[in-house]
This record gives structure tokens, C-alpha cells and sequence, in this order.
């Protein structure tokens, strides 16, 4: 009987093992990777993109609110309209108009600002102008534009429009002009009655909602401030 070496059929096993792979399982690998790679590359994109749009969103978030937080200040330290002698929040040919009290030290005499939001190129510009010391130059103020002693800062960009509503107690929410302009000369008249104690003129407009429009937004975002509250 012939018996057979134990080594010899280790070598034959060890060659029939690596005889390696054919093309086609190679190329059948190669495709799996390239899918795996395909579908790795959208997922990564797909992840990139989703953290530069949060990173966007909440930078427009960001600048929303340092707009709207200035606007309520603003709103906020109106200037009554026996001062400003005009309502003191306007709006004409989409120009937001606010005439504030300015912040002075204690013991100082009280001075006037008059503060504009104004479109330019798409950015909401905030034009603020220097304190006004009496009703001459409140109104020259007022009647002029804004020149070299006013500040200007920018605020939010890529805007299409900025449009107010006004509310007149007793009325209700407008938006015209000569809506408020007639309350007002309503509310001097009403105080030329005689009354035995001097009250102070009442505001025309006691409620703002300003609504702005932006290309990186698909609604309009609305706020309402209480003015002189």
C-alpha cells in the first residue's frame, strides 16, 4: 500500500490556497467600495451643509435680535409728543423716524434725538444724530437729512423691506400717517378744553409693529414695542 508524504499534501493545499482572487471578484469589491465612498461623501456633504446652514440661521438670529433690541430701546425712551412737537414715531417713504430722550449724566439739562432706520442697498442702517439742545434744533433735525454729525450703523443685510404699523388708542392698529397726524391734532385739540388740572398731552401712537422682509427668511418677521413704556 502507498502511503503519501504528509508534507507533499500540505504544499499542494498551501498553492490551491493562494491562488488569490479572480478579476471579477475584484472588480465586484471595487464597485462595493466605490459605493460606499459615493454614498460616505453625500452623507459627509449632506452634514456639512446642514452645520453651515444652522451656523447662518443663528447668525441671522443673532443680528434679528441686536436690531429688534435696539428698537425697543428706542421705542422705549420716545420722547412725548408735546416735546418732539410731531409724533414722535413716524414713518415716511419707508424710513422708520423715532424721537427719543438721549441719555445724559445726572444733573444735565435733558436734550432730544432724533434716530432713523433707513434701507440702504439692502441693510437696515440705524442713523442717529447728535443731541439736540432745544426745538430749533429738533426741528431742524427733522426737516433735514442726515449729514456728517450723525452716526451711522449698520445692522442687518440682505433685507427687501421694512414696513410699521402704528397704535392709536381708540383706533386701533394703522398705517397711515395722516391717520396718526389727525389723532394728534385731536389730542391738542382735546387738551385746549379747559380742565382743572394741566394733563399732559396724550401720545398719538402708543404701540409700534415693525415688519421686515429678508431674503435668507421664507416669512416676514413681525415685533411689537411699546412706545414710551
Amino acid at each position: 500500500m502507498r502511503r503519501t508524504d504528509p508534507c507533499k499534501r500540505a504544499r499542494v493545499t498551501l498553492g490551491k490556497r493562494a491562488c488569490g482572487f479572480t478579476l471579477i471578484e475584484l472588480l465586484v469589491a471595487i464597485a462595493i467600495l466605490a459605493v460606499v465612498a459615493i454614498l460616505s461623501w453625500r452623507g459627509l456633504d449632506q452634514i456639512i451643509r446642514g452645520r453651515e446652514t444652522i451656523t447662518r440661521s443663528m447668525a441671522d438670529e443673532r443680528v434679528f435680535a441686536q436690531m429688534f433690541d435696539q428698537m425697543q430701546i428706542d421705542c422705549g425712551r420716545a420722547a412725548d409728543d408735546d416735546e418732539a412737537g410731531v409724533s414722535a414715531i413716524s414713518l415716511n417713504e419707508g424710513v422708520l423716524q423715532i424721537v427719543r430722550a438721549f441719555a445724559v449724566p445726572p444733573g444735565a439739562a435733558p436734550r432730544l434725538q432724533v434716530v432713523r432706520y433707513r434701507l440702504n442697498e439692502g441693510r437696515v442702517v440705524r442713523y442717529a444724530s447728535p443731541p439736540l439742545a432745544n426745538r430749533g434744533e429738533l426741528g431742524r433735525a427733522l426737516r433735514g437729512g442726515e449729514n456728517d454729525t450723525w452716526s451711522a450703523l449698520p445692522m442687518m443685510g440682505g433685507v427687501d423691506s421694512i414696513s410699521a404699523r402704528f397704535y392709536v388708542p381708540r383706533v386701533g392698529w394703522i398705517s397711515d400717517m395722516q391717520d396718526v397726524g389727525a389723532q394728534l391734532a385731536a389730542n391738542i385739540s382735546n387738551l385746549k378744553v379747559p380742565s382743572p388740572a394741566h394733563a399732559p398731552l396724550p401720545r398719538a401712537v402708543t404701540g409700534l409693529e415693525v415688519r421686515v422682509s429678508a431674503q435668507s427668511l421664507q416669512w416676514p418677521v413681525t415685533r411689537v414695542f411699546l412706545v414710551g413704556g
